[in-house]
């Protein structure tokens, strides 16, 4: 029982874990991202210090050429003069130089594989640096967009569909507002043209618009003969 309580709580804690990481990745992402391009520039000095170093190693070597130079002729003169005492302390000194010359043509060589290794690696954490920002601007923009859809079901979108009902009723009624007034126009229209032909035929001008009781009789009389 212990051993299940005890799984079970490590269960849920690694489920809160892995909820927290995935609510918050893209702000933990962006802080990874951060420290990637501290570390890369702080590999980017560590690069120009090692090219500092082999920089001055060439300078020394250089240096320790024109000294070997200006001694070798100087200790053939010495030779040709026959001062072998000058020539041979000439000699020794030229091999010291040699030696150092030698050592610092192996620091060079030493410094100058370190640089290639190092801007290899430079090169390549640049490229994935590289590579992590452009992925990371992909999930700021899905974020945005999955965010601004989230919201237009609830707002927007009721909304449209609210005032396209409304535009609906009123378009409904205004239509048969148009109807009314259009059969009330017709209405008044015959209504006043009927009472000007009664008005007329009272007046004896044209034929009367109902029959007389006479006329109806006159008639009456005509069917029965």
């Amino acid at each position: 029982m212990f051993k299940m309580m005890t799984t079970l709580i490590r269960g849920r804690s690694h489920d809160v874990t892995e909820a927290f990481g995935d609510a918050n990745a893209l702000s933990i992402l962006r802080q990874q991202l951060r420290d990637a391009a501290d570390g890369l520039q702080g590999a980017k000095r560590s690069v120009a210090v090692v090219m500092a170093y082999a920089e001055r190693e060439r300078k020394s070597a250089a240096k320790l050429d024109t000294q070997m130079a200006d001694l070798e002729a100087r200790a053939m003169d010495a030779i040709r003069k026959e001062r072998d005492d000058l020539a041979v302390e000439a000699a020794s000194a030229i091999a010291e130089l040699e030696a150092e010359r030698k050592a610092t043509q192996t620091s060079i060589t030493h410094y100058d594989g370190e640089i290639r290794r190092l801007r290899e690696q430079v090169g390549l954490a640049e490229q994935r640096l590289r590579t992590l920002q452009r992925g990371k601007q992909i999930a700021d923009a899905s974020q945005r967009t999955q965010k601004l859809r989230g919201t237009m079901p609830d707002g927007v979108i009721a909304s449209l569909k609210e005032a396209e009902a409304t535009l609906e009723r009123l378009q409904s009624r205004q239509s048969h507002a148009e109807d009314v007034e259009i059969a009330m126009g017709e209405l008044t229209s015959s209504s006043s043209a009927e009472a000007t032909s009664a008005r007329l035929a009272a007046a004896g001008c044209g034929a009367p618009l109902r029959s007389e009781a006479a006329d109806v009789l006159a008639r009456l009389r005509a069917k029965a003969e």
